[in-house]
């Protein structure tokens, strides 16, 4: 029997149906029970029989009951369950598969992003984040609201594998201006992040099981996602000068590289590397990746021309403004001949679709009002005065005299090299309970076993870098 409870918050109808579900659910009303008439049992409950219809159409669209003109209401057959005991737990759902590779490699992400110690600092030397501060905030929340004001309902629709044109004209736009590439929109598909771009391009335009070669130390992503999609990835060593080209397999069908600010050393690929590199991706028909991830930030000349600019057809451009504004951003563009974009955008086409159309919209809105570049000229400004002010802090500490700092003409990190044998984990540690966090190379590395530590600057004040680094010497030199 159906009870209603005066004093319960949940509307009636609601009761109702719960103890309905409960009843048919248990086995207390059998499959083929005719129910009350609504009008009846409205009388007996001191309801309305609106109530007790809504009720039983709510039953009958969720399949608990079925009624006809003749049968009337009835419990419906698919309810023909043998209930569980009360007392059996629930049954273990489907095994889990196990993915040792796919934990191996989210786990190495994050102490590559977030370091192996767990804890706060209040002194974080993060190579990952660039500098953000409440100007770029209030400009970024005025071009949101004039974005989600003017935009049209066909604006909302299912959008274009590339991504948002306008944001491409952008791209484009500045691309040709700052970086002397000149490409159409339909060269440039828009991606959220490196690691989505360099994925794509993994199943758009490689093979499992094809060679890959890669910087050693490196970014850790890239040569992470290869492996993860079945490529045979090759470290290549880097040294003073950049990448060692010579030591690039003959079979390889890809390489990536950071060839203006190598990723983590810092140092720039020396021309004659680069024409050589470029040679052996023409004479082998293969491709290069060119993360180009912080030439912007140059403190020494103007930047250095781009790979792509000189051999189109096979370099694969990438421009993330997740590194150049935020992270939070997940933004990217990547840029290539039509021919090889289009086949990546089927990808992206066929798995992801199109990047959500809010940020798209508001990151063309900030560049369409000059805010981006604004933007882009004060940030180096920071990076400028923060890179000469660890230059300094370090010359003045002693900690160059038995490590090495390297990457000091670009970029918005250092890298800070030890002698091996080096324990990074046993200073790092220590640093971290002093409250200064540091980053350290081995998980930029594949076989590579040069050590020390990657220094950003891009999220350190400068009054905190002096002090950062006076502990840091402390920590390296006492021992």
């Amino acid at each position: 029997m159906l009870k209603v409870n005066r004093k319960d918050t949940k509307p009636i109808w609601q009761q109702l149906l719960d103890q309905a579900i409960v009843n048919i659910s248990n086995g207390n009303w059998p499959p083929g029970e005719r129910l009350i008439p609504s009008r009846e049992l409205a009388l007996q409950l001191g309801v309305s029989r609106s109530t007790i219809q809504l009720v039983y159409e709510e039953l009958l669209a969720r399949g608990y009951i079925v009624t006809s003109r003749r049968g009337g209401t009835r419990v419906s057959s698919c309810w023909n369950i043998v209930p569980a005991a009360p007392d059996n737990p629930q049954p273990a759902g489907p095994a889990i598969p196990s993915r040792p590779l796919l934990d191996a490699s989210a786990d190495r992400l994050q102490d590559w992003l977030n370091g192996e110690e767990a804890g706060e600092a209040r002194i974080d030397f993060s190579p990952h984040e660039p500098y953000i501060d409440s100007l770029f905030q209030k400009l970024w929340r005025q071009s949101y609201l004039h974005a989600s004001s003017t935009m049209a309902p066909c604006d909302w629709a299912y959008g274009d594998a590339y991504g948002y044109l306008p944001l491409r004209e952008q791209i484009q736009r500045y691309l040709s201006l700052e970086r002397g590439i000149h490409v159409g929109t339909d060269q440039i598909l828009l991606t959220s992040g490196s690691r989505n771009s360099i994925d794509m391009i993994a199943q758009a335009l490689l093979d499992a099981g094809d060679t890959v070669a890669v910087e050693d130390p490196g970014f850790p992503a890239a040569w992470i996602a290869m492996k993860y999609r079945g490529m045979h990835v090759v470290p290549v060593p880097v040294d003073e000068y950049g990448l060692v080209v010579d030591r690039i397999p003959p079979a390889s069908k890809l390489t990536f590289v950071t060839p203006s600010h190598q990723c983590p050393v810092g140092v720039v690929l020396a021309e004659p590397r680069r024409q050589k590199l470029l040679r052996l991706a023409e004479a082998n028909r293969s491709w290069i990746i060119e993360d180009d991830y912080d030439s912007e930030y140059r403190y020494r000349g103007e930047p250095l021309p781009t790979l792509f600019s000189q051999a189109p057809n096979h370099t694969l451009y990438l421009m993330s403004f997740s590194k150049m504004i935020a992270p939070g951003l997940r933004i990217s563009a990547l840029v290539g001949s039509a021919q090889a974009i289009a086949r990546i955008a089927r990808v992206q086409e066929l798995i992801y679709l199109h990047l959500p159309i809010m940020e798209a919209v508001t990151l063309t809105r900030f560049m369409e009002q000059g805010h981006f570049m604004r933007h882009m000229r004060r940030v180096r400004n920071v990076y400028r005065r923060r890179h000469e002010r660890l230059t300094i802090a370090v010359a003045d500490s002693g900690i160059a005299d038995r490590f090495t700092l390297t990457g000091i003409e670009t970029g918005s990190h250092m890298l800070l090299e030890a002698e091996p044998p080096f324990d990074e984990h046993k200073f790092t540690s220590r640093l971290l309970h002093r409250g200064v966090r540091v980053y350290p190379l081995a998980p930029y590395c594949l076989e590579s076993m040069r050590r020390g530590y990657v220094l950003g600057f891009a999220k350190v004040e400068e009054k905190l870098i002096d002090e950062g680094i006076a502990r840091l010497a402390e920590a390296l030199l006492r021992s």
